[in-house]
């Protein structure tokens, strides 16, 4: 399983962790089978958040909150819709809707689902993402202008275009998403849905901000920031 660190410049979620990390626990698309061991999730404990990004069945996301007694948020991914898998969510808390923003373990977070999960035919609707981006950026804007400027970690299941997508036009990011990305700069973006072994590198460096897909695992510790000097 791939661990990863990531710096996160806002020093409220670590006040009395006494300098220890926020764990995070990413999950997306396929069962990391090596989960289901309980000595190799102890060797991951304790695990402070587990996100998903899309395409993971209810009943292992139930399982992962139980497992690690963890909070769980997630968005939908193009899999995840109609009444079989409706009914066997009921174990779950409601996924984050498109743009939708959630604080948990004193980190903020804002999902956007697949853009047409709830459509007829399942189709990618870039329009959908757009309107779900701008309702974001909105907010952020106005907590900007109340003085409430924190940073986000962003949950979505596809991919920002050209960060990190795929090279078929199935798995091609979204053009909104890269846009909120270039505009907020995220800390950490999270994503599923590309296929691992259509990209070079899982974990791309764009400007401020890391683009991670989760695909199966990934143990993402949000480290403070630095103490400054006087």
């Amino acid at each position: 399983m791939r661990r990863l660190r990531v710096g996160w410049p806002d020093e409220r979620p670590f006040a009395g962790r006494a300098g220890r990390p926020v764990r995070v626990l990413a999950v997306s698309d396929e069962r990391d089978a090596t989960l289901a061991v309980e000595r190799n999730r102890a060797a991951i404990e304790p695990v402070d958040l587990i996100v998903g990004c899309g395409d993971v069945e209810p009943d292992w996301l139930a399982f992962l909150a139980d497992a690690f007694q963890a909070p769980l948020v997630f968005v939908r991914g193009n899999h995840d819709r109609g009444l079989g898998w409706r009914s066997a969510a009921g174990g779950i808390p409601e996924p984050l809707a498109g743009g939708a923003a959630i604080s948990v373990a004193g980190i903020e977070l804002v999902g956007f689902e697949w853009p047409g999960v709830e459509q007829p035919g399942n189709r990618r609707h870039d329009g959908t993402a757009w309107r779900h981006v701008l309702g974001a950026a909105w907010r952020s804007a106005r907590r900007r202008a109340l003085g409430r400027v924190r940073p986000i970690l962003v949950v979505s299941h596809v991919a920002p275009r050209g960060v990190g997508d795929g090279p078929d036009p199935y798995h091609h990011g979204i053009a909104a998403y890269r846009w909120l990305l270039d505009r907020l700069r995220p800390p950490l973006w999270l994503h599923g849905h590309t296929t691992l072994a259509t990209v070079d590198e899982p974990d791309v460096r764009h400007e401020r901000s890391t683009v991670v897909n989760v695909t199966g695992a990934v143990v993402v510790d949000l480290e403070p920031p630095a103490p400054s000097r006087a």
